[in-house]
């Protein structure tokens, strides 16, 4: 595979992700661009009317509503990686290696006695289990809706009032 043919299949990637998980960065990451290309790749696919419109479009499909959706979906579905190179490293990283980690997915950390580090992260079950509910919420409200226009809709065509 040629290098641009590559870009692309990452942007393609980017771009699913992004819809997804509602995060630039995360979603390069997820995509294949190295962590130091990350969020300078991710915001020049977000600057690109293709990759705007292809986001647009599968949020459509996935039916997304807005950032509880998205942070649903980062909690099942984003990486833990970065908290368990956090945890398995001898040291405290330096601080600007702190600010670039993707700690999302976690809930605590904490020193346990004996020099050891505690990581707990979210419950992925859960967060599928929300997802999935607020999905079926959302899909059944949009039905509803449906219904009452056609019913609403069929009323007016014909010219009768609904009695």
């Amino acid at each position: 595979m040629s290098e641009k043919d590559e870009l692309k299949q990452k942007r393609k990637r980017f771009c699913y992700m992004y819809a997804v998980l509602g995060d630039p960065e995360s979603a390069a990451l997820q995509a294949g661009f190295a962590r130091g290309e990350a969020l300078g790749a991710a915001l020049e696919c977000l600057k690109s009317p293709v990759c705007r419109r292809h986001i647009a479009e599968l949020r459509e499909l996935l039916g997304d509503s807005g950032s509880v959706l998205a942070g649903l979906r980062r909690l099942a579905f984003g990486s833990c990686n970065d908290a368990v190179r956090l945890a398995f490293s001898d040291e405290l990283p330096p601080q600007n290696v702190l600010d670039t980690l993707d700690l999302y997915n976690v809930s605590e950390i904490k020193r346990v006695r004996g020099g050891g580090v505690e990581v707990k992260v979210f419950d992925r079950i859960k967060a599928l289990e929300k997802l999935c509910e607020l999905e079926r919420t959302l899909s059944d409200s949009g039905t509803a809706e449906a219904l009452i226009k056609a019913l609403t809709s069929h009323g007016e065509e014909d010219g009768s009032n609904g009695g």
